[in-house]
């Protein structure tokens, strides 16, 4: 008996040793694990987004700066359109100041001429001559100058008339 019971507690002592190695083995593997959980996480650099998520994100931006470029674009085409008036208005304004500047360049000859017509007229007076020719000189003198202040009214209302033309485009413009 004594023979199996060494023979027993020889094959103890060789399984406790075989389990203290089995231990210091797994103690040696583990022992490094903290450092290796450290090693193999995962660190997020770049942040990934689902597709759907940024699909929602840029729909939300678009719509939320949509209405703000429409506003700005009206308001640049309003501003365009309100100088392209002015500038049509100031060029009427040209063209009636040119029409304005040669129909004067055209009453000075007017006038020498009458003031000649008015001096010959009188010379045919003192020479004796008949004083109803005298009369239609001045008629038709005063006449060319009626004429004369007729066109610069038709002018003057031709332009105001394309004056309000104007101001009732840009009012209906701006409702």
């Amino acid at each position: 008996m004594s023979s199996s019971l060494s023979s027993s507690v020889s094959s103890l002592q060789s399984s406790l040793q075989l389990l203290d190695n089995s231990i210091n083995t797994l103690d040696s593997g583990v022992n490094d694990f903290p450092r290796l959980c450290k090693v193999l996480q995962t660190t997020r650099h770049f942040e990934l987004l689902p597709e759907p998520t940024l699909k929602e994100a840029q729909q939300s931006l678009l719509d939320e700066i949509t209405p703000s470029i429409a506003h700005l674009l009206s308001l640049a085409s309003n501003h365009v359109e309100k100088l392209a008036r002015r500038e049509q208005g100031l060029k009427a304004k040209c063209e009636l100041q040119e029409g304005r500047l040669s129909s004067n360049t055209e009453k000075n000859p007017m006038a020498n001429r009458s003031q000649s017509q008015s001096s010959a007229a009188t010379r045919g007076q003192l020479a004796g001559a008949s004083n109803n020719a005298a009369h239609k000189a001045l008629e038709l003198r005063r006449l060319v100058q009626k004429k004369e202040r007729l066109k610069y009214a038709v002018d003057r209302l031709e332009l105001q008339s394309t004056q309000r033309e104007r101001q009732l485009r840009k009012s209906m413009a701006a409702q």
